[in-house]
Parts: C-alpha cells; sequence; structure tokens
C-alpha cells in the first residue's frame, strides 16, 4: 500500500452520508500539497494557529478563581473534539473534519466567557459594526485575522462547522443543511445584520454542535460543585434517572443515545428522554450556575474595563499612537487589506483574541 493509500485508508469505511476527503471545498485556490489529506491538513493549521494558543488562558463559564482544576476554554475544545470523534466514528463519519471543526469551534470567544461575549456584541451594535458572536467571530479569526491578515485556507466544510456549532440551541434532530460557497458566504455577513439559523452542511458540523453541549452541560456541575455553588443533590431526580448523576454517566448517556439513534442514518438523533432530560438540565444550569457565575456587580466591572478599553484603543488609532499595545502587539503583524478595517472592528478584533489575564494587564495599564 502506498503512503497516498495510506493516508486516504479512512474513507474506505466511511458512511455514505460521511463527508469525503475527495468533496473538499476551498473558499481560495488550494496551494499546499503534501501527504496530507485535507481536512488533516485543516487541523494542523488551526492548532498552530496564535489564536488556538491563546486558549490557554480563556475563560470558559468561571473567572477569576484560584482552583486548577476548573475547566478552561482549552480543555472544553478538547473535550468536544474527543466526544465528537467517538460519535463520528461510531457512525463512519470524516473525524478528520470533525477534529479540525471541534478544535477550532471556539477560537472567537473573548475574555470571560459569554458575559464578555454580550458586552462586546453591545459595543459592537453601538459602533455600527453589526452583532458580535463568536461564532462568526471564530470564523473570521481563521479567514481574516490569522496569518498577518491573510488568513489561513480552512475548508469551507470546517468553516461551516465553525460557523453552526452553537451548542446553546439544542434540537432533538439535527438534519444537514446543503450548501455552496455563495450560501456559506452569504449566512456568515448576514450574521452581523440579523439572528439566522445556522445549520451545518455536513453530518460531520452536526456531530460538533451537539458534542459541545454534551462537552459542557455535565462538566460544568462538576465546576458549579467543586466551587460550592450546588451541592451534590441538587440535580433534580427526574434529571439524572436519565442522564445519571455525574459528568462521566452524562457524557456516556448522551453519547451512546445519538449512535443508537443516528445509526445508519442522514442526521444526527436524540431520543424523546434523553432530549427533554437534556433541555431540564440546560434549564437547571441556566438558573443554578450561570446565572449566579458572576455578579452583577462582576457584570457592571466588566462593563466598565471592556468599554474603558475599547475607547482607549480608538483614541490610540484616531491619533495613531504607535506606542500602544493596539499598534505594537497587532496592527503592524497584519497586512494592508486588514489595516483597511474600521478602527471600530479592528479594536473588536483586538479585544476579542485576548486571554483574560492579557485583558486584566492592559485595563490596569490604563489606570
Amino acid at each position: 500500500m502506498s503512503i497516498e493509500e495510506n493516508m486516504l485508508r479512512h474513507n474506505i469505511n466511511l458512511s455514505k452520508y460521511a463527508t469525503k476527503d475527495k468533496d473538499v471545498i476551498y473558499l481560495k485556490n488550494e496551494e499546499s500539497s503534501d501527504i496530507r489529506t485535507a481536512f488533516f491538513r485543516d487541523i494542523d493549521r488551526i492548532i498552530y494557529s496564535l489564536s488556538y494558543t491563546r486558549y490557554m488562558d480563556k475563560t470558559q463559564v468561571f473567572s477569576f478563581n484560584d482552583n486548577d482544576h476548573i475547566c478552561k476554554r482549552m480543555i472544553h475544545v478538547q473535550f468536544v473534539s474527543k466526544i465528537a470523534r467517538t460519535i463520528g466514528r461510531a457512525l463512519g463519519l470524516n473525524e478528520d473534519l470533525i477534529e479540525a471543526a471541534a478544535l477550532g469551534h471556539d477560537l472567537g470567544h473573548v475574555p470571560f466567557g459569554h458575559v464578555g461575549e454580550h458586552i462586546l456584541n453591545e459595543i459592537s451594535l453601538k459602533n455600527n459594526e453589526g452583532y458580535f458572536n463568536h461564532n462568526i467571530q471564530s470564523v473570521r479569526t481563521l479567514m481574516n485575522i490569522e496569518n498577518g491578515g491573510k488568513g489561513k485556507n480552512i475548508s469551507l466544510q470546517v468553516l461551516d462547522a465553525i460557523m453552526c456549532h452553537n451548542g446553546e440551541f439544542v434540537m432533538d434532530k439535527y438534519y444537514p443543511k446543503k450548501k455552496t460557497k455563495e450560501d456559506f458566504l452569504t449566512e456568515l455577513n448576514d450574521s452581523y445584520k440579523k439572528d439566522v439559523e445556522l445549520i451545518p452542511m455536513t453530518l460531520e458540523g452536526c456531530v460538533v454542535r451537539v458534542s459541545d453541549l454534551i462537552a459542557y452541560i455535565g462538566r460544568d456541575i462538576e465546576d458549579a460543585l467543586r466551587l460550592g455553588l450546588i451541592k451534590d443533590d441538587s440535580v433534580p431526580e427526574e434529571i439524572t434517572n436519565v442522564l445519571g448523576k455525574t459528568n462521566s454517566q452524562i457524557v456516556n448517556t448522551i453519547i451512546l443515545d445519538i449512535i443508537n439513534n443516528s445509526f445508519d442514518k442522514p442526521y444526527i438523533k436524540l431520543s424523546d428522554d434523553v432530549y427533554n432530560a437534556i433541555k431540564a438540565l440546560k434549564t437547571f444550569n441556566y438558573k443554578n450556575i450561570y446565572e449566579k457565575a458572576n455578579t452583577k456587580e462582576d457584570v457592571a466591572r466588566y462593563k466598565k474595563m471592556f468599554n474603558e478599553l475599547f475607547d482607549s484603543y480608538m483614541k490610540d488609532l484616531e491619533n495613531q499612537n504607535l506606542s500602544s499595545s493596539i499598534y505594537q502587539n497587532f496592527l503592524l503583524f497584519k497586512n494592508t487589506e486588514y489595516t483597511n478595517n474600521s478602527n471600530a472592528r479592528i479594536v473588536i478584533d483586538y479585544i476579542a483574541g485576548m486571554t483574560d489575564d492579557y485583558f486584566i494587564n492592559e485595563y490596569k495599564n490604563l489606570q
């Protein structure tokens, strides 16, 4: 067997509903050619990106805690990847496409998790830059910010799975939606202007989307227990009787349920019992964990920090203050095409890409 045949052999046993390597689509011509298959190369381009490195110090749910066992964004994306690849392998899907999308899906997340995202969305709307959503920013990061503003040539299927990954919206059945390049770009651009219903174009993308949910819904309970936000018996029995009590049990139950209901099907399906239990658990988590993860005082402080930093960087750009960190650590490494963006968009990109610690240090430098 040749080297090329070895690299492509996983295609032999793929499901008829899987995305084959030969079906890869690029938005721009692919210049690289080596022993790697297209989606395998996407994985490498993502994990070697600067934005991937910054996962290590980005909040998942809980900011400002001293417990080293609390989940960070870096760990979350690895959980998503492992869960999604488990489902993908059992269903005969393309694991390389799944892994690339899973590892890249949260590259656009901002400091302090979803709280920071909501604040940056308010700033973006106020400055006529449209809605800010981390899934869209993840795609923008790969297409327009990485590699000095040239972006990385990631396949359309992976970019689409990242764009459509949002695990906040639970469905009992995930059907892929066929798309062209033009369809993808229209959805991407429309997402800045309005709320767009985003459905992945591949079954692999559907797996990543539901795996995002599986990865956080039980782990967030474990973290809340470690921090004393909830007690061992806090989750109602009608939920635990279906899904289990521990994160391990919850993950295992949902994965097996999906595999058993989706094998040799053109969709990803949850049973009614598991779907209803997941919805109930999400409601429990929002009330008892997410709404308590940050106090009103915390949120007010974050808003003040985001807005003051944004205003400061805007002034630095207007005054061409080349000593500012937005020049020294960001713009000086970008090409002319990128620097033609509006000042507000540049500042939003810069803040969105920050780790929690970098953001805090930048704010301290203002004082």
